[in-house]
C-alpha cells in the first residue's frame, strides 16, 4: 500500500513542523498510518509513504521516530520495523523501585501498578521509563509485567562510597532502591581515595551481562562529616539544591516591598486582625487568619500568600518550581520550592508589612456549617507572627502576660478558638479518622550530632490552624468543581482488599473488629480508633491502622478523601511550598478573574501529567527525610552499643522483631536468629513468631527489654538483642559502667558479596 504524505495532516502545525523548512509529518499522522497499515514497516517504507525524498527530510524523519520510540510511542523490532507499542500490548510507565529488591511499573493508563520481581529489576534503575508486557499474575494476585524495552535511562548520576576489593574499584550506592554497584575503571577514579563518599556518573548503563561502569566526578568527602548525610541524601534522590542562572536572574528582579501597582484591584483588608501562627523555627508564613463573630454565626477569613502573581506559568521560576515539586524539610535545613527573595521574603505573611493574598472568606452557621464562601484577591497587613506555644499558652492556660501583649488580636483568637470547636465536632461527626500520635523532635548539639531525640505533641493552637486549612480546601475543591474547572485534587482511597483481610486478621487476634463489610467508610475507622484508646497496644494498633490504607495522592479528577472523609478535597493553603496549591491558585485566580475554563493555561491531560509528577515528588522527599532522619539515628545509636532500653514489638516478619524504643523514637531489629534456645515458625495471620519447642510467642505490642548490639551506617540499620518479654516498666537503664561494653568483634555481619565474587552458574 502506498500513500503520500499530504497538508491534510491536522497536527502537521503543532508538533515541531515549523522547525523544519519543509513538512513533516506529525506523530499522529505517522500512528494514524502505521494503524492503517495494519504490519510494522521499516523507515524506508514510510520514508516513501511520506514522500520523504531529501537526505534533510529522511533524517528529519529519523529523528522523529527516534523520538517516538523514547516516548514509549512506537517499538523497533528485531527486523529494524517500527511498531504500534498497542497492537504489541505494550504498556509504558516509571519503575518505582522497593529498598527489598523488587519493584513496581506505574503505568499512565488507569489501572493497577504492575509488580516487577528482583530478577526483572536487576537490569534496570528506579525512576527508568520502560515499555513492558502483563506476564500473569503472582501468589497474592497482583499482575506480573516483564521490561521489553527501557524508554530512558533516568539515574545518570549516583552518590555513594567508593571502595576498593582485591584490586577492583566500585561505588556502593547510597540510594537504597538501587542495588547495583557501579563499577570503577583505574583510570576513572580521579582523585578518589577508598571510604569517601563521591558522585559517579553512570557512563555505560546497566544490562543483562555487564556490571554498569561509572566515572567519579566529585568528592564530597567523609561519610562521619557534619551535614554530610543531608549532601547524600540530596544527591542520592536528585533533588535540586542550586538554583539556575535564569532563577537567579529573575529572582532578582523582585523588591523587598509589595508594588503600588500591585495592588490595584484588590479588597483591602489592612484593618482585619489577621495573624499567622507557625512553628518557632517558621520562616515562609503561607497563611494567616481571621474571625469576626455575627449575631447568626462567623465569618472565617483565611489569607493565603499570592503566589501566583508573582510566578507566571512557564517563565524559569515556574519551571524550576515545578521541577522541585515542593519544599524538602531536614531536620536541620530546608531545600525550598521557590527562591528566598520570595519564600522567605515577598510571599512570605510576615507581621506588620503589606502582601498580596489570595482569600476565602467563609460564612459559618453557628453549628459551624459552612453557607457559603467566596475566593478574591486581596491585601493583608498582619498584626502578629504568633507561635503555637503561644496561642495554646493564651487560649487554653490563658497567660495573663501573653493576652495583654497580644490585646489587639485577642478577640479574633477567641472567635478561631470557638470556630475549631465547632469544626472538630463536625470532623467527628462527619467520621473523618484523626491519628493523634507524637512526633520525634531531634535536638542538635553544637556540633550539629544529635543530642536528644523528644515528643512533639500538637496542641489546641496545631489543631485550630489545621481545621481552618481543612475548610479552607474543601471550600477550594468545590469552587472548582462548580465552576467545572480543571485542577487538582487530592485523592486519598480506601484500603484495598488485600490489606482490608490482613488488618481483619490481625484485629480478630486482638479482639477487636472493623465493622463496614467490604468497603468500610472512614467512620468504620474512626469507631475502631474510639475503642483501643487506653490500650497498652495503642500506639501499635494505630500504625498497624495508618498502614492499612492507601497513600494519598495528587489527581486531576476528583475521587474524594477516604481518611479525611470529603467527597471533594485539594491542597491551597500552601504555595510557597508545594507546587499542587499553586497550580490550584492559578486555577481559581482564572475563575475569579471571570475567565473561561477552556482558556486555561492547562490541559487536564497537562494537569494530570503533573499530577503524578507532584505525587512522585513528594514521595521523593518523604524517602530523602527520611533517609537522613534513619542515618542521624544510627548515628547517634553508635555511641549507645551495649546499652539496654525497654521498648515495644511494633512488627513480626518472617526474619524478626521490630521493636521501638519507649523513649527515644528509634526503631531496630532483633533478628530471629538471636531469639534465645529455639526455633522460630513465623505465623503470618496472627502476626507472630512462635517457638517450635517451647511453644513461647512474640506478638505485636509485646512489652520487651533490648540491649543494641550493633549499628550499620551504610544500610541505616541497627541491630538489637532480646533481654526479656516480661512488664519492665519499672526497669532502669544500664549503668555508665556497662554502657562501655563493647559487643565481640566475631558478632559482626559478613561482608557483602560484591558482583565479580558471585560464582557463575
Amino acid at each position: 500500500m502506498s500513500r503520500k504524505f499530504s497538508k491534510k495532516d491536522p497536527q502537521k502545525t503543532n508538533d515541531g513542523a515549523g522547525l523544519y523548512p519543509f513538512p513533516i509529518p506529525s506523530r499522529e499522522y505517522i500512528l494514524e498510518y502505521l494503524e492503517e497499515v495494519g504490519t510494522p514497516l521499516q523507515r524506508e517504507r514510510l520514508e516513501k509513504a511520506f514522500d520523504m525524498q531529501t537526505p534533510d527530510e529522511q533524517e528529519a524523519l529519523r529523528r522523529r521516530l527516534r523520538a517516538m520510540l523514547r516516548d514509549g510511542q512506537l517499538l523497533l523490532n528485531r527486523k529494524e520495523e517500527y511498531a504500534l507499542v498497542d497492537k504489541l500490548s505494550l504498556l509504558k510507565g516509571l519503575v518505582v523501585a522497593h529498598r527489598d529488591g523488587f519493584g513496581f511499573v506505574i503505568v499512565e493508563k488507569s489501572m493497577p501498578d504492575l509488580f516487577l520481581s528482583e530478577r526483572e529489576m536487576r537490569n534496570i534503575f528506579h525512576g527508568d521509563k520502560v515499555l513492558v508486557r502483563v506476564i500473569g499474575e503472582d501468589r497474592r494476585g497482583r499482575k506480573m509485567a516483564s521490561v521489553v524495552e527501557v524508554l530512558e535511562r533516568n539515574t545518570l548520576e549516583i552518590v555513594g562510597q567508593y571502595l576498593v576489593e582485591n584490586g577492583v574499584g566500585f561505588v556502593v550506592p547510597e540510594n537504597r532502591t538501587i542495588y547495583q554497584d557501579i563499577l570503577i575503571l583505574p583510570e576513572n577514579k580521579g582523585e578518589a581515595e577508598p571510604g569517601q563518599i563521591v558522585t559517579v556518573e553512570v557512563i555505560t548503563p546497566i544490562n543483562r551481562r555487564t556490571a554498569p561502569l561509572g566515572r567519579i566526578k566529585n568528592i564530597l568527602g567523609l561519610a562521619m562529616s557534619s551535614g554530610m548525610e543531608i549532601e547524600i541524601a540530596t544527591r542520592a534522590h536528585g533533588l535540586s539544591f542550586a538554583w539556575p542562572e535564569k532563577v537567579e536572574a529573575a529572582a532578582k528582579n523582585f523588591g523587598k516591598s509589595v508594588q503600588a501597582k500591585d495592588k490595584e484591584g484588590r479588597v483591602d483588608l489592612r484593618e482585619l486582625n489577621f495573624v499567622t501562627i507557625d512553628g518557632e523555627d517558621a520562616k515562609d508564613f503561607d497563611d494567616a487568619v481571621f474571625c469576626k463573630k455575627k449575631a447568626d454565626g462567623w465569618v472565617l477569613s483565611v489569607a493565603i500568600a499570592d503566589v501566583a502573581h508573582y510566578v507566571k506559568p512557564g517563565k524559569p521560576l515556574d519551571e524550576e518550581a515545578a521541577k522541585r515539586g515542593n519544599s524538602v524539610y531536614f531536620p536541620s535545613k530546608v531545600i525550598p520550592m521557590l527562591p528566598e527573595v520570595l519564600s522567605n521574603g515577598l510571599c512570605s505573611l510576615k507581621p506588620k508589612v503589606d502582601r498580596l493574598c489570595m482569600v476565602c472568606e467563609m460564612r459559618l452557621d453557628e453549628k459551624g456549617d459552612i453557607l457559603r464562601y467566596r475566593f478574591y484577591e486581596a491585601m493583608i497587613h498582619s498584626k502578629a507572627r504568633l507561635t503555637y506555644t503561644e496561642v495554646a499558652s493564651m487560649l487554653v492556660d490563658k497567660d495573663d502576660a501573653l493576652r495583654k501583649t497580644y490585646k489587639a488580636v485577642l478577640p479574633s483568637l477567641e472567635n478561631l478558638y470557638e470556630v475549631y470547636h465547632l469544626l472538630f465536632k463536625l470532623r467527628q461527626k462527619r467520621g473523618a479518622i484523626d491519628f493523634e500520635m507524637p512526633e520525634p523532635c531531634i535536638i542538635f548539639n553544637e556540633q550539629g550530632k544529635i543530642d536528644k531525640i523528644i515528643a512533639k505533641y500538637r496542641n489546641d493552637a496545631h489543631k485550630l490552624i489545621e481545621e481552618c486549612m481543612l475548610a479552607a480546601n474543601v471550600c477550594a475543591a468545590d469552587f472548582l468543581l462548580k465552576n467545572k474547572m480543571p485542577g487538582l485534587f487530592r485523592v486519598h482511597e480506601g484500603p484495598n482488599p488485600e490489606k482490608l483481610e490482613s488488618l481483619r486478621k490481625l484485629l480478630g487476634e486482638k479482639g477487636l473488629s472493623l465493622p463496614g463489610g467490604e468497603k468500610p467508610k472512614s467512620r468504620d475507622y474512626a469507631k475502631l480508633m474510639k475503642q483501643i484508646e487506653g490500650r497498652a497496644d495503642s500506639a501499635v494498633l494505630q500504625t498497624v491502622l495508618l498502614r492499612s490504607l492507601s497513600q494519598a495522592v495528587y489527581q486531576g479528577d476528583n475521587c474524594g478523601h477516604f481518611g479525611l472523609a470529603y467527597d471533594a478535597y485539594t491542597h491551597f493553603t500552601s504555595p510557597i511550598r508545594r507546587y499542587p496549591d499553586l497550580l490550584v491558585h492559578r486555577a481559581i485566580r482564572h475563575i475569579v478573574q471571570k475567565k473561561r475554563p477552556n482558556t486555561f493555561f492547562y490541559s487536564p491531560a497537562e494537569l494530570q501529567n503533573l499530577a503524578a509528577h507532584c505525587s512522585a515528588t513528594e514521595r521523593r522527599a518523604d524517602e530523602a527525610t527520611r533517609d537522613v532522619v534513619d542515618w542521624l539515628k544510627c548515628e547517634y545509636m553508635s555511641s549507645r552499643l551495649g546499652v539496654e532500653y525497654n521498648g515495644k514489638v511494633t512488627g513480626v516478619t518472617s526474619f524478626g522483631l521490630f521493636v521501638a524504643l519507649d523513649d527515644e523514637f528509634i526503631e531496630g531489629l532483633v533478628h530471629v536468629t538471636s531469639l534465645k534456645n529455639d526455633y522460630y515458625r513465623y505465623d503470618a495471620i496472627r502476626h507472630q513468631l512462635v517457638g517450635e519447642a517451647t511453644k513461647s510467642s512474640y506478638t505485636l505490642g509485646d512489652k520487651v527489654r533490648i540491649r543494641v548490639m550493633r549499628v550499620d551506617l551504610n544500610q541505616r540499620k541497627i541491630d538489637f538483642d532480646l533481654l526479656q518479654t516480661d512488664d519492665v516498666r519499672s526497669a532502669k537503664k544500664k549503668t555508665t559502667k556497662e554502657k562501655k561494653e563493647e559487643p565481640k568483634k566475631d558478632d559482626k555481619k559478613a561482608p557483602k558479596k560484591r558482583f565479580w565474587q558471585k560464582k557463575k552458574k
